[in-house]
């Protein structure tokens, strides 16, 4: 008996995986450069923010710095600074979401309303802007965090892969955090 065999098919993602890649490496050529520009960190937090949108996508995007000795995040970076102007401050202690993210340098994702509420003080400010999902990437360096990576968007949005694009992308934030933790110690020491 004799059966034909059905060509292979080839997903489309395969088959768009080539030029996938080389946006990628594109993409972080251009980190890159710019990291090595005069200008920062307002220019490797800007062009941070444009590849997160290409690559990741958000509504609402932040970059925090920790300060470890008090405990305290400090908005180093938005896009929105009417609603989330940068200098704002929070307290994170004590709560999973620090835990995951401050202590084990682990991605803290949430894909509904819910999801936010349960971590977040601010919830209803972020689900009146038609918020629903959040990715907060943790920034590291020498096995600390130094800061965090923060995108917004709507119910559903953020996935595992999202989760591996942003530690990349959030990796070329770690030396202006650094040397914004080195002032967190200046101001604070007598």
């Amino acid at each position: 008996m004799l059966t034909l065999k059905r060509p292979m098919q080839t997903p489309l993602s395969l088959v768009n995986e080539p030029y996938a890649l080389q946006r990628e490496i594109a993409d972080l050529a251009r980190l890159s450069r710019v990291i090595r520009q005069p200008g920062q960190p307002d220019a490797i937090f800007r062009e941070v923010c444009a590849v997160a949108a290409e690559a990741i996508g958000f509504r609402l995007f932040t970059i925090m710095a920790y300060d470890a000795g008090n405990q305290e995040v400090e908005r180093v970076f938005t896009n929105m600074p009417d609603v989330y102007p940068a200098g704002g401050r929070k307290k994170k202690s004590g709560t999973p979401w620090a835990q995951r993210i401050l202590s084990d340098l682990e991605p803290f994702r949430a894909t509904t309303p819910q999801g936010l509420r349960d971590a977040f003080d601010d919830h209803a400010v972020m689900t009146a802007m038609g918020l629903g999902s959040i990715l907060n990437i943790p920034v590291a360096y020498n096995g600390r965090c130094v800061g965090t990576m923060n995108l917004t968007h709507v119910e559903g949005w953020y996935t595992s892969q999202h989760e591996d694009k942003g530690l990349l992308l959030g990796a070329f934030l770690a030396p202006a955090l650094v040397a914004h933790g080195m002032s967190f110690a200046t101001h604070s020491s007598p």
